[in-house]
Parts: structure tokens; sequence; C-alpha cells
């Protein structure tokens, strides 16, 4: 029997960038069962944009990344569920890449490689910072789970894995308001391997073009050490929102 997937869309205004994705969306092949978008009390439109695409909304009226997360993949009814953020393009065979990861057992969470760009130009030395990142900080943040196969993925990775296993593990802490998905790769380590799969996302690159390029890299750097310590209660404030 295939498993079915559903897409969860946290969102919080993303009325610029919700019709792209909507358009990508619909050119997915396989289509995905549910597409749910959890909206954070958005004052552009969003939830008005969603519903006009036929998306289910949820409109959860506070901003926080993990408590929509977690709202979405309570709602969900497929046994699959990927969480894919609004300014992501996923490529058209999405669905037929994440069944096809969650077929082994052994994977418990896994997410796309991630491809910052933006109108102008591919941003391809912070990319490829997130690419090594993703091996490099677990192994030096915990050694003991890089050794079982563990890799810290994050929002821009279209992470995606089984409902149950991720309601078992306690889904996203909701005092987290961000690292959040990385949190979660921890938690979901006692279910089997974090895997980054070898397809290309594209998603956007509008905080390294606010902040620039070295900027962007050093928040990136900062935030993750103050996560790996334990410091999560003001973590927020080393990374502003971007729209």
């Amino acid at each position: 029997m295939t498993d079915t997937v559903a897409v969860v869309i946290p969102t919080l205004d993303e009325a610029t960038t919700l019709p792209r994705l909507a358009r990508l969306i619909a050119a997915l092949d396989p289509s995905p069962d549910e597409i749910l978008v959890v909206d954070g009390g958005s004052t552009d439109g969003t939830a008005d944009i969603a519903r006009a695409f036929g998306f289910t909304v949820i409109e959860h009226h506070e901003q926080s990344r993990a408590c929509q997360i977690n709202r979405g993949v309570d709602a969900a009814g497929s046994t699959i569920v990927c969480v894919l953020h609004a300014d992501t393009q996923p490529p058209d065979d999405m669905i037929a890449v994440i069944r096809r990861t969650l077929a082994d057992p052994g994977i418990a969470l896994a997410g796309f490689t991630p491809l910052l760009s933006g109108p102008d130009k591919v941003r391809w030395a912070t990319s490829f910072h997130n690419w090594i990142k993703t091996w490099y900080a677990p192994l030096l943040l915990r050694p003991h789970l890089f050794f079982r196969g563990v890799r810290l993925l994050f929002g821009d990775h279209a992470m995606f894995f089984r409902r149950a296993d991720f309601l078992a593990a306690g889904g996203c802490d909701p005092g987290m308001s961000v690292m959040e998905e990385a949190d979660l790769c921890v938690k979901m380590a006692r279910f089997g391997r974090v895997r980054l799969v070898n397809r290309i996302i594209l998603t956007s690159d509008r905080r390294v073009a606010a902040w620039g390029e070295w900027k962007a890299n050093w928040i990136y750097f900062t935030v993750g050490i103050r996560w790996a310590v334990g410091l999560h209660a003001r973590l927020g404030e080393r990374y502003p929102h971007i729209r």
C-alpha cells in the first residue's frame, strides 16, 4: 500500500511567495494527498490566498513556527508529512522522492539539499556552507549521534518524516523560536537515521540578501552554537524576521 503524503506549510506574511509555491505544488507528479497551510497571524492576506488555491488553512494566530508545524502535523491524516516553507521551490518529483526515501525503515527523517537563489544570483558559498554544516554540526556538537547516522537539517531542507514518529518524539519544542528543525532531528534519532537526500531544492536567499553573505553565515553559526550549549530562550533575538 502506498504511503500518503501531507505537505504542511507554516506561513507568516507570505502573500508574495505563496502563489508561486501553489503553482509548483500543482505541477507535482504525483500530487500530495493533503496540503495544509498553518498561518501564524498574517496581515497581508496569506490565508485568503491559500484558500483561493484550495489549500486547507489552519489559522494559528501565534507567531511560532514550531507550534505551527505541530498543529499541521497533528491535523494531517497522512502517514508521511513534509514541512515545506513558502519561499522554497519543490522539484516536480518531490512526492516520489519522499516515498522512495522513507521506504527504508532505517531512515527516520530526511530532507532535500537546498540551493539558495534570488532574482539575480545563486548563493553558492552560503549553499555550500549549509551543505557542509549538515555534516560538521552534528560531528562537532553531537558526535555520538553523528556516528549513528544523524545529520542536522533546517527549515529550508523541506524535511519529511513519518507522522507517527513525529508524534511519538513529542513534535517540535514549542518554546524554540528558531532551530526547531535541528532540535527535531536530535529527537527523531531514536527512530533511525537522519539523511540528507542528494536532490536539489531551490529556496529563497532573502535573509542573505538582507544581511549580506558574511553576516548571514555568522548569524547562522552563532545561533547554532548557542542552541548547542542550551541557550535556547533568546535565540530569536539573533534571528530577526525577514520578508
